[in-house]
């Protein structure tokens, strides 16, 4: 009986002791983040993609920056022909190790937008094929296609869970995580997928660009 009293006892003392490391580990790797700014100015983006010229870039309300939280955005609306879509991003120059930025899983359903389909595109970028989400949304009969990943100086995630695994093991290797969250939104409308693909694989590099430099 004495020893069955002092398993149980120690159960919660080990769960306690696990939750104090981790957090004592998680703060330190937050110490040990290094923020790092881009090379180039988003801003100083292309505005004429594989055929798309800008037509307006928009500011977000003060409520919307502040949630975003991000160190630099872009948010910008190109025009093809009869054909626009909306490219967004948001860059982060450090994050804390265990989060993540923001998904457009949690914010969609909160501004009325519901996701009706969740799935992957391979795009072709430097003759390699680079996995990105690709979701169809709809709010109020209207429907779009989303495409959004995670982009950093050195990959690209689609996943948010590997993001936040990767998220911790440059925190503790460089503390370098610096990264951004890009989004092409466009109307789902029959040849939306070839043209948003076509899009995602030049605005890959252009991004690129503004963690390198080499514009």
């Amino acid at each position: 009986m004495r020893t069955s009293i002092t398993r149980s006892s120690s159960i919660p003392f080990a769960v306690t002791s696990t939750l104090l490391v981790g957090t004592i580990l998680l703060a330190g790797l937050t110490e040990r983040r290094v923020p790092e700014e881009l090379a180039v100015p988003l801003n100083r983006m292309d505005s004429h993609i594989d055929g798309w010229t800008q037509l307006r870039e928009q500011k977000l309300d003060a409520q919307t920056v502040k949630t975003l939280d991000a160190t630099s955005y872009l948010s910008r609306g190109f025009r093809k022909g009869n054909s626009e879509l909306d490219l967004f991003v948001a860059f982060y120059a450090q994050q804390r190790a265990g989060e993540s930025m923001h998904s457009p899983k949690h914010c969609l359903p909160g501004s009325g937008w519901e996701i009706w389909r969740e799935d992957s595109a391979l795009v072709p970028v430097n003759g390699q094929q680079v996995q990105v989400n690709k979701y169809s949304i709809q709010n109020l009969g209207k429907r779009m296609l989303m495409f959004y990943w995670y982009q950093s100086k050195n990959r690209i995630v689609a996943s948010e869970y590997v993001g936040k695994i990767l998220l911790a093991r440059d925190t503790l290797l460089t503390g370098q995580t610096a990264a951004a969250i890009v989004r092409v939104t466009l109307p789902d409308v029959p040849g939306a997928d070839r043209q948003g693909v076509a899009f995602v694989s030049q605005v890959i590099p252009e991004v690129q660009k503004c963690f390198n430099g080499s514009r």
